[in-house]
């Protein structure tokens, strides 16, 4: 892909100071090289994202300098809580004037980070306080007896316990389409029962845990990937480089909003059919992928149809603009895609806008 070159470099460049100004009374000494770079993307969730940061920033592994912090703004609205985290010892933060999307942001995080190994966590995450020593330990084991681990994922639960689905198989033609006839938490996901940690196909980015050597071997995060399926394409690239995928069930983090609970709007569906139509581009047979496309078009002018005929003008320009893109993931114009969902990703932001 076209910019995997440019996030090869930043992550293959020395490792940066941190971002953020600390007082000199307050700050313990960090070490050179934190073991840990803990990787926050934000976009309008910045109560949830300064509780998250506030409980890890309060761990022994943050304040000794084990384990930092990076969160990374898409162009959130300013609020009180930006200003407070970058006071915070241990916590770094990076602003953007526009939204560039979850790659990357995340590619942004770990540029700036200094951690041998980056610890991705969604913003709506819950965990103990003894997580960040629990993953310094488990870092610690993987790199005495797994030199070639290179992305962990850990057990997900919904607020009330029960278990949410965190893997799955490898994407293809034939498995999406047959998966549609099923609930959408098992859509993209398998159960998992296993109770040590052993290899699966790949692991959702919400919390994952991933070697630097790993990251920058890959290029980092395939930014043709706006949000969705990014994580995917990862584990499929990183298998593929000879990088071992894993699922570790004995560290678990409480996982509140993931997109399954949740209602889809016109926008984000645009977001999850681009990114599969990227991963299908990417990794499938072109004829696949042209089908895929196809079928993707056909569904965004019934569901266009659909908000005509109720009035939903917006909806129905969402729904157009799928068609297009499409039509051009379908004719190989990726680059005209793109820019179409940078549009819309444009327009949304102004109707939140403050």
């Amino acid at each position: 892909m076209k910019l995997l070159g440019s996030a090869t470099d930043r992550l293959a460049s020395p490792l940066p100071k941190p971002l953020s100004r600390r007082s000199p009374r307050r700050a313990k000494p960090a070490l050179v090289h934190p073991d840990l770079s803990v990787v926050i993307v934000n976009y309008h969730q910045w109560e949830d994202t300064a509780g998250l940061v506030r409980q890890l920033a309060a761990s022994p592994q943050v304040r000794a300098g084990a384990a930092e912090i990076m969160v990374v703004d898409n162009h959130s609205r300013p609020h009180p809580l930006a200003g407070r985290l970058r006071r915070w010892p241990g916590v770094s933060l990076r602003r953007w004037a526009r939204n560039h999307g979850f790659a990357q942001a995340v590619n942004e995080g770990c540029r700036l980070s200094r951690g041998r190994w980056f610890l991705l966590l969604n913003p709506d995450m819950t965990v103990k306080d003894s997580f960040l020593r629990d993953v310094l330990v488990l870092v610690g084991r993987l790199d005495a007896e797994e030199p070639r681990a290179g992305i962990v994922g850990f057990q997900l639960r919904h607020a009330d316990g029960s278990r949410q689905y965190s893997s799955g198989p490898f994407p293809t033609l034939g498995g999406t389409l047959a998966r549609l006839a099923m609930p959408r938490w098992r859509r993209k996901y398998s159960r998992l029962s296993m109770r040590r940690r052993s290899r699966v196909p790949w692991v959702t980015g919400c919390c994952l845990l991933v070697r630097r050597d790993c990251l920058r071997d890959l290029g980092g995060l395939d930014e043709d990937f706006f949000l969705y399926y990014e994580d995917v394409d990862l584990c499929n690239r990183a298998r593929a480089r000879g990088w071992s995928v894993c699922f570790e069930p004995a560290l678990r983090v409480i996982h509140h909003r993931p997109l399954h609970t949740r209602a889809v709007p016109a926008h984000l569906r645009l977001f999850t059919r681009h990114a599969l139509l990227t991963y299908a581009a990417k990794h499938w047979p072109g004829w696949q992928a042209r089908l895929l496309a196809g079928v993707v078009g056909v569904e965004a002018w019934l569901r266009q149809r659909w908000a005509d005929w109720h009035g939903e003008r917006e909806t129905a320009d969402l729904f157009r603009q799928l068609r297009a893109i499409a039509a051009d993931l379908r004719r190989r114009r990726p680059r005209s895609a793109r820019r179409r969902l940078n549009q819309v990703v444009r327009q949304q932001e102004k109707r939140i806008a403050p």
